[in-house]
């Protein structure tokens, strides 16, 4: 009873108090009240294609709409060629058939909400990887109509974290927030982290630990994760995300 309580009070304490603190903020922004309501156009962060001529590679992620968006982001992967004319976007998304090829603008904001930038590769090295990408968006198992799962996975953060464990020269990890990360197609899991830098953990991806030098500690609990970032220094808080430098 005793490892009970404990148990219970730092759950309390590193998961729900982070949630509702984020909770009371969320519901105080202004938010589209449906997706036919909501902006998603571009959100100006990239350059257009044709007057970029390096290859190049991006990760965003963005809040997801309405009250998810207290502790979810969503996230996508864009790619562009040397020379291109326009970039490439891939994510999933939870109706029809779930991987999608220029679904929205290449840096559009998502349900309103401004997309942040997770990864950036530029030049020979994204040259190198960007074939390595698209054999890992084309490999992808969950493709099928009705494979998708928001909760615990997989779905669009089960996607890119799959792109990030195939190709981990993108040295990235996902935002913490971006539940179904650690969903694994293997269920009871232990292994390697995405980045190859660290180990992990995971049941299911209802439950987990994860400790890398890409990744942080990180704590998973019914998709919810606690834990510090090791490189840039600052917390990873449910609801709120990564809370420093």
């Amino acid at each position: 009873m005793g490892f009970l309580r404990r148990f219970l009070a730092f759950f309390a304490l590193a998961f729900l108090l982070p949630v509702a603190s984020h909770a009371g903020w969320w519901v105080w922004q202004t938010h589209a009240p449906d997706w036919r309501a909501a902006d998603w156009t571009s959100a100006k962060l990239l350059p257009a294609a044709t007057i970029e001529p390096e290859a190049t590679i991006h990760v965003f992620a963005a809040r997801v709409g309405r009250w998810r968006g207290i502790f979810a982001h969503h996230s996508w992967v864009v790619v562009k060629e040397r020379g291109a004319s326009a970039y490439t976007r891939f994510d999933v998304v939870g109706w029809g058939t779930p991987v999608r090829v220029n679904h929205r603008e290449a840096d559009g904001r998502w349900y309103g909400n401004m997309p942040e930038p997770v990864a950036e590769i530029r030049g020979e090295a994204a040259e190198r990887l960007i074939p390595q990408i698209r054999a890992a968006v084309a490999s992808y198992a969950y493709s099928n109509p009705g494979s998708y799962l928001a909760w615990p996975g997989p779905n669009s953060n089960s996607f890119v974290q799959h792109v990030l464990s195939e190709v981990p020269e993108l040295r990235e990890a996902l935002p913490p927030t971006a539940i179904g990360k650690d969903w694994r197609a293997d269920g009871v899991f232990a292994g390697l982290t995405a980045s190859r830098t660290g180990i992990q953990a995971s049941l299911f991806g209802l439950a987990g630990v994860s400790v890398g030098w890409v990744e942080g500690i990180e704590i998973n609990l019914l998709g919810l994760v606690a834990g510090l970032d090791l490189r840039s220094p600052a917390l990873k808080l449910p609801g709120w995300g990564r809370v420093g430098v």
